[in-house]
């Protein structure tokens, strides 16, 4: 396993991580699954506290005890919720933000996380005072470092110009190129790093996945579409690695991303994931090929 630094931060995580949102329902596996991960060399581990109402949470902890020094925790907050009520609303403020990161601690059993991450956030927001909130958190020794999880232009560059932030989290894919329009190499100049989320996109970049295809598409793709990319992708690109080893490696390919985080609902699937790392390096040609089989996408809204 790779292993790059996250922004400007100390941290070394892991070029592939996991991301917990779609673990397995059966406790037991769950747990096998993440300890599975660090075993086999991933130590950034991401979660959050809306993810199946902090049940996600509790299973990290459990899996990683004893192991904290192995493993990089990621979690994110902002989403408020309470525990036995239905339903959520955004609340970045300063008080609900350090409650939430004291509640998703003891569910992590844990004294600290080494990146918490505000999960979304609009121009809208209080951001000096979610701002204030996160460094003091960092003050208090609560939590290492912190970013955001959002790809909102300008969510993002208020928060690159503002705050001390180390990492941004996106969507980023061979069929999600939106960040490649204007956010990563303006993050790479400020050294802050992208943690790459979906870069598999649901299943359809592998080699099943003309199977995993809706009649809704995929974005800006239409099952048409979706279906003629997947099959170019397969016939021009490297026919020794498995699609989405390609989708894995293009999306680690540009400089600004640290780690790229694809799911994991069953441990066939994190296995896969985990032979990535091996996997042979895309060529010039590949990546050529790739961006001109593909569209280019782009972001359209929250750019002012």
């Amino acid at each position: 396993m790779k292993f790059n630094k996250l922004g400007s931060s100390d941290l070394t995580v892991s070029e592939i991580g996991l991301g917990t949102m779609s673990l397995p329902a059966n406790d037991t596996e769950a747990i096998h699954m993440i300890q599975k991960a660090i075993d086999d060399g991933m130590n950034f581990l991401d979660t959050a506290d809306l993810y199946e109402q902090g049940r996600i949470e509790s299973l990290l902890g459990q899996a990683v005890k004893g192991r904290r020094d192995d493993v990089i925790i990621a979690t994110k907050g902002g989403n408020h919720w309470e525990a036995g009520k239905q339903g959520w609303y955004w609340d970045p403020s300063k008080k609900y933000i350090k409650n939430a990161l004291k509640a998703s601690l003891k569910r992590l059993n844990l004294d600290y996380v080494d990146l918490y991450q505000l999960h979304g956030g609009t121009i809208e927001d209080p951001i000096d005072e979610t701002i204030e909130a996160f460094e003091e958190l960092k003050q208090e020794g609560l939590i290492r470092w912190y970013g955001i999880s959002s790809i909102r232009h300008n969510v993002i560059r208020e928060y690159v110009k503002r705050s001390s932030i180390v990492s941004v989290m996106m969507q980023y894919s061979i069929l999600d190129r939106r960040p490649e329009e204007e956010m990563l190499d303006f993050l790479a100049e400020k050294n802050v790093s992208v943690i790459a989320r979906g870069p598999v996109a649901k299943g359809l970049l592998s080699d099943k996945g003309i199977s995993k295809i809706s009649e809704k598409g995929y974005l800006d793709y239409t099952e048409k579409a979706l279906k003629h990319l997947i099959k170019e992708l397969k016939e021009n690109t490297n026919r020794t690695r498995k699609l989405s080893h390609t989708a894995i490696r293009y999306v680690l390919n540009h400089p600004a991303v640290a780690t790229a985080i694809p799911g994991a609902s069953r441990m066939e699937q994190l296995e896969d994931n985990l032979q990535a790392t091996s996997a042979p390096p895309l060529s010039e040609t590949e990546l050529k090929t790739i961006r001109s089989l593909s569209k280019a996408n782009k972001y359209t809204d929250h750019r002012e």
